[in-house]
């Protein structure tokens, strides 16, 4: 198993996992935000990638976006690979809204980053309890990580 980049740890929770990728959750209630982080070493870029891979991560991707449209009820949904910050490969897949305070641009530095309450983190961590997005395995563990 491969490690994931202290600074993705710091910032995030980890909800669980899919086949190929690490499913987690971004410690900021400004917006649903979550993070893939595929399951292999020494990997920048999605291109380093095999391509078995490659396709296994587009149809986690997929998966994961189409639940959190629906679960989150989002009007736009924002997906990146930037990588400028955490050099570990890893996906951004936020759930964005018209209403939102940084819309229609992009989040990154727009607004500090807002705690959860632990109403809402629970809410969220709930919703991931108990989802039937195929593949996915909830990983009970993660109260332990906030």
């Amino acid at each position: 198993m491969t490690d994931i980049s202290p600074q993705l740890l710091n910032d995030c929770l980890i909800l669980g996992r899919f086949s190929l990728c690490h499913l987690l959750l971004m410690r900021d209630a400004n917006y649903p935000w979550f993070i893939l982080v595929p399951d292999r070493n020494n990997i920048s870029e999605i291109y380093q990638l095999s391509e078995e891979d490659q396709q296994h991560l587009l149809k986690e991707s997929s998966s994961l976006a189409k639940y959190l449209m629906k679960s989150f009820n989002g009007d736009k949904m924002n997906i990146a690979a930037l990588g400028n910050i955490v050099s570990q490969c890893h996906i951004h897949h936020v759930v964005r809204y018209h209403t939102d305070a940084a819309w229609p641009g992009p989040i990154w530095g727009r607004l500090p980053s807002k705690a959860y309450t632990d109403l809402d983190l629970n809410s969220v961590v709930d919703n991931f309890r108990e989802t039937t997005i195929a593949g996915f395995e909830f990983h009970e563990r993660h109260h332990e990580d906030t």
